[in-house]
């Protein structure tokens, strides 16, 4: 198989790319796609067409305004992608506000030809689960012929997960944890974060999981088994009714200095007082831009660092890891 040549717009599979060797493939990438550092000299081919230093109302209006008008959230220079002459793009269709439309970036790709004179491939990626994010790393080996590289890759971050797993009580809770994917509206997680906050021993009572029809409870070894929704907005009523023990802050796309600008602006609202976790000092705040919200190899440094935290194991959090305790 001649190796592809790669567009990525996504930056979970970039990583993932990355990850299993694949660098040298890459052409072209999203604004967002800055892990590793090494990418830094690749071409850009996206730009927001939202303030990104607005409020969290204000950049939550502008993308409901474009959402509802049909506009695209993100830029995409065309005239680049097309002189790159790709064989093959990476992108999503997971969320609208992560990535660019991947119904737009289909019809962009049919009228455009590779390297080699044939079509242009797409693979949009949709995890759902945790699982589902380590199938897509195999996922994106197969679409550029490096699945033999990719296998190692999904077994590390497998045992990763299995590993930190050991430290957890499965017959003790530790409580409701309130994570925050934003906070004005604010916004509970959703899809495999819920999923590894369970795994890590806490529970997510305002969008928990639930076992798929056929898998009883789904515990033990069919834990996959058991998903939750997308993220939801919720009212301050239904924080103060879910008693929250611990609240994590992880604004999607905010960097770790603006999310502590962020949770703290939240947390000086009086009502928020009262909470549990505001209570027993059991805050933390997560770099959004790096950790959760992107469903890719990381994940298993956000677990690590889940299990750690929780569990009052602070050897298992990763060196590095972007976050503060509030």
């Amino acid at each position: 198989m001649v190796s592809p040549r790669v567009v990525s717009l996504l930056p979970a599979a970039t990583e993932a790319l990355c990850a299993m060797g694949g660098e040298r493939l890459l052409v072209g990438r999203s604004h967002e796609c800055d892990v590793p550092r090494s990418i830094g000299h690749i071409p850009v081919l996206t730009a927001p067409r939202i303030r990104a230093d607005a409020d969290p109302a204000a950049i939550d209006r502008a993308v409901r305004e474009s959402i509802n008008a049909g506009q695209s959230l993100y830029t995409l220079d065309e005239p680049a992608l097309r002189a790159l002459r790709p064989d093959l793009i990476l992108t999503q269709n997971l969320c609208s506000v992560c990535a660019i439309d991947a119904d737009h970036l289909r019809k962009i790709a049919a009228e455009l030809r590779g390297a080699d004179g044939g079509p242009v491939r797409t693979v949009s990626l949709a995890p759902y689960t945790v699982e589902d994010v380590l199938d897509s790393v195999l996922v994106v080996a197969e679409a550029v012929g490096l699945s033999s590289r990719a296998v190692p890759v999904v077994v590390g971050l497998r045992e990763r997960l299995f590993a930190a797993a050991e430290y957890v009580n499965p017959f003790e809770s530790l409580g409701n944890v309130l994570f925050l994917e934003w906070t004005d509206p604010a916004f509970c997680a959703g899809h495999w974060t819920v999923q590894l906050i369970e795994r890590a021993g806490g529970t997510h009572a305002l969008n928990p999981t639930v076992a798929r029809p056929g898998h009883g409870t789904a515990a033990g070894p069919q834990q996959g088994e058991r998903v939750a929704g997308p993220s939801r907005v919720i009212s301050r009523e239904e924080i103060i009714a879910s008693e929250p023990a611990r609240i994590i802050f992880c604004p999607c796309g905010f960097d770790l200095e603006r999310a502590v600008v962020t949770a703290q602006e939240f947390l000086s609202q009086r009502w928020t007082r009262g909470l549990p976790a505001a209570r027993a000092g059991r805050i933390a705040v997560v770099d959004g831009n790096l950790h959760f919200n992107r469903p890719g190899p990381r994940l298993a440094d956000a677990f690590e660092w889940l299990v750690g935290w929780l569990n009052d194991r602070p050897n298992l959090i990763p060196p590095g890891f972007e976050w503060k305790p509030l």
